[in-house]
């Protein structure tokens, strides 16, 4: 897969499956836009690491959840290619404790910042592929994270209804609904918390950045064009629904 002369732009790709997602697609040839809501140095650092092995990449805030904020962003690059609506957050809190912001919050990051993004790329640009991070969590529900779980099942409903309204001008919308990988939400948890989730998964090891990466190419590469309104599980056999 080689996306010479292909712009992507991937949010939250200041750290983890994000950083690893931009750098492939440097590596394969793409000019790169990182995007963080706020963490400069963190994308300057990931910027160095692909120009240093010979790519490019540029570095933009976004604010996933301001419409304005995507807007200037885009305006500067109107040529992208490819949308991969990485960005995420995540807040702990069962339902009868959860304050209404941290709801409000989580859903307007995982859910809303997708529809803000991909509607500024439809209107904006001519960009044929998008690729949207959902979560085993939205099909199976998580105790403490109903929040969570409720955007990342309506970021599947989201794919499907957008990839048939967009199919016709040969535009591809696509979701990967992830299992536990060995980076940032899942390595932030207690270690005996991590063994158990382990001792879920069939294939008896956490998945990599970089195999998520390789699907997020495939879904944006010429190979995939016939592929639209679904949603890959990749999760090493946690959960085989959806």
């Amino acid at each position: 897969m080689k996306f010479k002369d292909k712009v992507v732009l991937v949010t939250g790709s200041s750290r983890g499956i994000g950083s690893v997602i931009a750098t492939e697609f440097a590596k394969a040839g793409a000019y790169v836009i990182l995007c963080s809501k706020s963490e400069v140095s963190l994308l300057e650092n990931v910027q160095k690491d692909i120009r240093n092995m010979g790519g490019d990449a540029s570095v933009s805030l976004i604010d996933v959840t301001d419409p304005e904020s995507i807007d200037k962003v885009i305006d500067r690059f109107a040529n992208i290619d490819i949308l991969v609506n990485n960005a995420g957050n995540f807040a702990d809190s069962m339902v009868k404790n959860m304050d209404e912001k941290v709801w409000a919050d989580v859903i307007d990051v995982n859910l809303t910042g997708v529809f803000n993004c991909t509607k500024a790329i439809l209107r904006k640009t001519k960009a044929n592929r998008i690729i949207n991070i959902a979560s085993v969590q939205g099909q199976t529900g998580v105790i403490g994270a109903s929040n969570y779980a409720a955007a990342k099942a309506g970021v599947v409903g989201f794919t499907k209804s957008v990839a048939q309204e967009v199919a016709r001008k040969n535009i591809t919308v696509n979701a990967i609904a992830l299992g536990f990988v060995n980076t940032g939400m899942l390595i932030r948890l207690p270690e005996k918390l991590q063994q158990h989730i382990l001792g879920q998964i069939p294939m008896g090891r956490f998945g990599y950045p970089e195999e998520v990466a390789y699907l997020v190419m495939f879904l944006a590469s010429n190979e995939s064009a016939y592929i639209t309104g679904q949603t890959i599980n990749m999760n090493g056999g946690y959960y085989m629904g959806g």
